[in-house]
């Protein structure tokens, strides 16, 4: 494993490349935006989506995207779930049986609802099967790139390529667990996107430690639920790419979706929201398509419901909340 292709240049994306580079001799890393992956090469650093830091001399930033994976032992896709399809197809040229993807992008796409790792092998075995693994839990970008201890997991179907990654990608700040329930790994780490967004709600509304540990726990059920309901196993959502993802971006700063729901919380509309943010909060297309999913699995998601609800401009957030304290009772 000699040549790692981080395909996304954001905060994650940066921030992979950067604790992943002293694993590997030569790390590429695809920037969608000519300008900013001009300058980082120029400057050395990610001015835009996580400044203060600075990539190593292995890191090789370019928007050449075959330049990125041709040639690759590893494809890292790190980018927003609803550009997954399209950056693979535009990639299919130069990929090749021999590389490992692993998806790094936590989401589900609207229309399918397939997940990330459905949507690289749907794409790819035009051209071949691919092997394909998941990479998720309780990270934020800053932290991993500041060297701070983390722990995630890599899950896959395929135990060796779990275990191959598991062992390029381990080192003193970045610890990987193996896991063999890519089904609940990624519904875990897209969902408990849409549950911070509600804490943040709640913290928006100036709610406390009671409110939020009640909707952590029941967010964490109905979460568990679909993805039961779509194949995954319970106990994958009692790990770090569950719970562990989950206490993160409901407590957090950091997380993105969470300030999206404090602004809600606040009474700001979500298009004003969004208009001032750079990065995606992919928690809001999840919430969309985890809707969609619940319907068609038949799932009882009512934190979710209420906060499409909300996006959508259907109901307040106090409403929402009044709502759900007011569902009938029944056992936990």
């Amino acid at each position: 494993m000699n040549r790692l292709a981080v395909v996304g240049g954001g905060s994650w994306g940066t921030a992979l490349a950067i604790v992943l580079a002293p694993r590997f001799p030569e790390v590429r890393l695809w920037v969608y935006e000519e300008d900013l992956a001009a300058r980082m090469a120029r400057t050395r650093g990610n001015d835009v989506f996580l400044p203060g830091f600075e990539l190593p001399p292995n890191v090789f930033p370019s928007a050449d995207l075959r330049a990125c994976v041709e040639g690759a032992d590893i494809v890292l896709s790190v980018m927003p779930s609803d550009h997954v399809r399209r950056v693979y197809g535009l990639m299919l040229d130069w990929l090749d049986p021999r590389m490992l993807f692993v998806s790094a992008t936590k989401g589900i796409e609207q229309g399918s609802l397939k997940r990330m790792s459905e949507v690289i092998t749907e794409v790819t075995r035009q051209k071949f099967p691919p092997r394909v693994g998941v990479l998720s839990g309780p990270t934020f970008a800053r932290e991993v790139a500041r060297g701070e201890p983390a722990a995630v997991v890599i899950s896959s179907h395929d135990a060796e390529l779990a275990r191959q990654v598991q062992q390029a990608f381990s080192g003193p700040t970045l610890r990987l667990y193996t896991n063999s329930d890519p089904v609940g790994v990624e519904f875990g780490a897209a969902l408990k996107n849409v549950i911070a967004i509600a804490a943040g709600v709640c913290a928006g509304l100036g709610l406390g430690a009671n409110t939020l540990a009640a909707l952590v726990t029941r967010g964490l059920a109905e979460i568990t639920r679909l993805a039961v309901a779509a194949g995954g196993q319970a106990r994958t959502l009692a790990g770090l790419a569950g719970l562990g993802d989950l206490v993160l971006t409901c407590h957090g700063a950091l997380s993105r979706n969470r300030t999206v729901g404090v602004e809600l919380g606040r009474g700001r509309r979500l298009g004003e929201i969004l208009s001032g943010m750079r990065m995606v909060a992919e928690g809001v297309h999840t919430t969309y398509a985890a809707v969609d999913l619940a319907a068609r699995l038949g799932v009882d998601m009512p934190i979710t419901a209420q906060m499409h609800a909300v996006l959508r401009g259907e109901k307040s957030p106090r409403e929402s909340l009044r709502e759900l304290m007011e569902r009938s009772l029944k056992e936990e």
